[in-house]
């Protein structure tokens, strides 16, 4: 069965994207971002499965700065609705919880519910690590904060479902591989980039006049220092359209002509949560 890496335990959230986005690839858990792509470049995993965004918290810490790096390209987008689960050893209810733990982004996102049931929290390394502590543990008065899939995975019981005070929180992947796939021509195509502009006043501004002139839709442009420098700022963008057609190649041209660098990081299928999402 060909494998599909990803970072953290089995039952991470991550964990939930390849089983809903790749249900035919084998799940391969790694301990870093850099190790899930490692392992496909050592031939140990066939695609690798990356988190860049959610919708609460904004981009994941790094993973920016380590795509341009990696040698792989982007073959499509998954979405992940983030339901927070309180899990607990069989056996004990709700009442009996008096410590919750989990990553910290979970804790703060449940910080409503454990407020009102006088739950301390208790910060974990990740989100199904935490689960399976709580399960290898022997203290009854400790749950964890994690996705439903931990749960069955480590045997936990349900205390309280659907806790998390922000209820359209939402994950973005990024499915990726060394060689590039052919886009689809049936359907939204997405291109990701990323760019350097040059040392030119209103450089950024003239970049980015070509993609209003031609009407591409950019749907993502970020900043971010590299080389822990305040003067060099690279940007990480997302354009609707395929480089091949003639108004995304004319802006990409025009782009080209104000930046010092530019790297295309895949053109692949957008997924329909875009258009289904509120």
């Amino acid at each position: 069965m060909a494998k599909i890496a990803f970072q953290g335990e089995l039952g991470a959230y991550s964990h939930q994207a390849c089983i809903e986005a790749r249900p035919d690839f084998e799940p391969l858990p790694c301990a870093t971002f850099e190790g899930a792509l490692d392992a496909v470049h050592a031939g140990d995993a066939d695609i690798a499965m990356i988190p860049v965004e959610n919708s609460t918290y904004g981009r994941v810490a790094d993973v920016h700065q380590l795509l341009p790096e990696s040698g792989m390209q982007i073959h499509g987008e998954h979405f992940v609705r983030v339901h927070i689960n309180l899990l607990g050893k069989p056996g004990v209810t709700l009442e009996d919880i008096t410590r919750a733990t989990s990553h910290t982004v979970l804790l703060g996102q449940c910080r409503t519910f454990l407020k009102q049931h006088n739950i301390a929290r208790i910060t974990g390394f990740d989100t199904a690590g935490s689960a399976k502590a709580v399960r290898d543990g022997d203290d009854p008065t400790l749950a964890a904060l994690a996705s439903p899939l931990a749960g069955e995975i480590y045997g936990l019981d349900v205390l309280a479902e659907h806790i998390e005070d922000n209820h359209s929180n939402t994950t973005r992947f990024l499915i990726m591989s060394p060689e590039p796939m052919p886009a689809p021509s049936d359907q939204k195509v997405l291109t990701s980039f990323v760019f350097r502009v040059r040392n030119l006043p209103a450089a950024l501004y003239k970049a980015m006049g070509g993609f209003a002139t031609n009407s591409v839709n950019m749907v993502k442009l970020e900043s971010y220092m590299v080389d822990g420098s305040f003067t060099a700022t690279q940007f990480y963008a997302d354009i609707e359209g395929h480089p091949d057609d003639p108004a995304v190649a004319r802006a990409m041209e025009e782009l080209s002509f104000f930046t010092s660098y530019l790297k295309v990081l895949g053109v692949y299928p957008a997924d329909p949560f875009r258009e289904d999402a509120p």
